[in-house]
């Protein structure tokens, strides 16, 4: 259980009570089914139709399946940290969730040098890329700050639901330092998410996923055409939309946007470099688009 009291518990096909002090193998088995199938079937779809995404890695987690993030790094996709281990950090201490921080990016830039060394991503810069879910109150302040006393830079933090674009905000922790650089905010997205087929206010079938899809794509890309340019997330987990019944609705989806005209699926890193370039970071402005 690697040093947990239970087997994780979260976003099952067949949720139960969890069993304090024991593993639950099927529930372990329900998240394995993401790394031996899921991940495979995706990792194939977007290579075929040369779409690129971005890996969400729990370090702990692809230190037992390095395949996983050196076939990443070979194709040209963004692995990105979702922290060491998939815990709850609300409760760290600033030093403890450093430590931590400092062993995933230790991490992920060991697994990335299997890749050729022709890869961009083995610039270790391109693995200082946050996503935690799970986050503390402190960790907008703390993640960058250990970036820089590791002599990392840290593109983007994707902890927010905020908007649907890109978008600056100040560093708390230097509010009197002229020269000090904004945090760039590439917004998640909750809506358009698989883990909804298992929530109760979620999606009941792949139908209304692929709908709920279609629906937020056409608002997004209607918008785009009037001149407003916008971005749309979508949160996949290898073991929920890796099972066939619903990756036929993503795998639909991803051949309905393929016909459409002007349609840039991009890595977060890619999105980053972009809307900064465009709106460079000011201090006390929030740089975005309408």
């Amino acid at each position: 259980m690697s040093g947990d009291g239970q087997s994780e518990p979260n976003l099952r096909e067949n949720p139960g009570p969890p069993r304090i002090n024991e593993r639950h193998y099927n529930a372990e088995s329900e998240f394995e089914y993401g790394s031996r199938a899921g991940f495979w079937r995706l990792f194939r779809m977007f290579n075929k139709h040369d779409m690129k995404f971005t890996l969400y890695a729990v370090a702990q987690a692809v230190e037992a399946v390095p395949e996983v993030v050196t076939r990443c790094v070979e194709k040209g996709h963004d692995v990105a940290s979702h922290a060491y281990r998939w815990v709850e950090y609300h409760d760290f201490s600033v030093e403890k969730e450093k430590e931590w921080a400092r062993k995933c990016i230790t991490s992920l830039k060991a697994l990335s040098g299997y890749a050729p060394r022709g890869c961009k991503y083995l610039n270790p810069s391109k693995f200082c890329l946050r996503y935690y879910g799970r986050n503390s109150p402190h960790s907008r302040t703390v993640i960058p700050q250990v970036y820089e006393e590791m002599g990392e830079e840290l593109v983007w933090m994707s902890d927010t639901y905020a908007d649907d674009i890109p978008y600056w905000i100040d560093r708390a922790d230097k509010p009197n330092d002229p020269k000090a650089k904004g945090s760039l905010m590439v917004p998640y997205s909750y809506d358009c998410n698989d883990f909804k087929f298992h929530s109760a206010n979620g999606f009941r079938d792949p139908a209304a996923f692929y709908n709920h899809l279609k629906n937020t794509f056409d608002v997004l890309y209607a918008e785009g055409e009037e001149g407003n340019v916008k971005m749309m997330t979508i949160g996949l987990h290898c073991r929920i939309i890796g099972r066939p019944g619903r990756f036929k609705a993503l795998q639909d989806f991803v051949e309905y946007i393929g016909q459409k005209e002007g349609v840039w699926v991009a890595t977060r890193t890619e999105i980053a470099e972009s809307f900064g370039e465009q709106f460079p970071y000011a201090k006390g402005c929030l740089a975005k688009v309408a």
